[in-house]
């Protein structure tokens, strides 16, 4: 990998396809269920724990979202975003982060000007062929089974000792 994971202090995870498996589970009020992965909720600790800031910017808007991300000290969600680069361009500015030094998950197409715009951007395994060829690095594990805990050990094992 080109890219210098050392350079990296923001790390913007999309939600579904990539925190989740991507399927949508309704019920009679709505969306009912999102299954997120346990081991990518722990590498995402430790990264924070590392010194790493990691954000969310997802185009859906969902409780259990919030719930989350609540649950993982994750203090910068945005959801509902139909732009994801200008809310990650916002977001950099606001924490004095250049984008060279930021790191991205997507998994569709939506996620691609943002993926553009990093650092080191990472498709999950069953992405869309369009965020793949923007990733710099695709994991091997799927979006919602592992796939973030994959970049979080990516991530982590480039940081230097402080």
């Amino acid at each position: 990998m080109s890219t210098d994971t050392a350079r990296i202090r923001l790390l913007v995870l999309d939600v579904d396809g990539v925190l989740t498996d991507g399927r949508l589970y309704y019920g009679p009020r709505g969306e009912a269920l999102k299954v997120f992965h346990v081991r990518d909720g722990a590498g995402l600790k430790q990264l924070c724990a590392a010194g790493m800031v990691v954000a969310v910017i997802s185009g859906r808007r969902s409780p259990m979202t919030r719930q989350r991300c609540r649950e993982l000290g994750i203090r910068h969600v945005f959801q509902g975003v139909a732009d994801k680069q200008t809310a990650l361009q916002h977001l950099c500015m606001r924490l004095a982060i250049e984008p060279g030094e930021c790191a991205c998950i997507g998994d569709d197409t939506p996620d691609v000007p943002m993926m553009h715009t990093v650092g080191l951007a990472f498709a999950v395994a069953d992405a869309h062929e369009e965020a793949r060829r923007a990733a710099h690095v695709v994991t091997v594990l799927p979006g919602g089974h592992g796939a973030v805990r994959e970049v979080c050990d990516q991530l982590l094992a480039g940081r230097h000792p402080t």
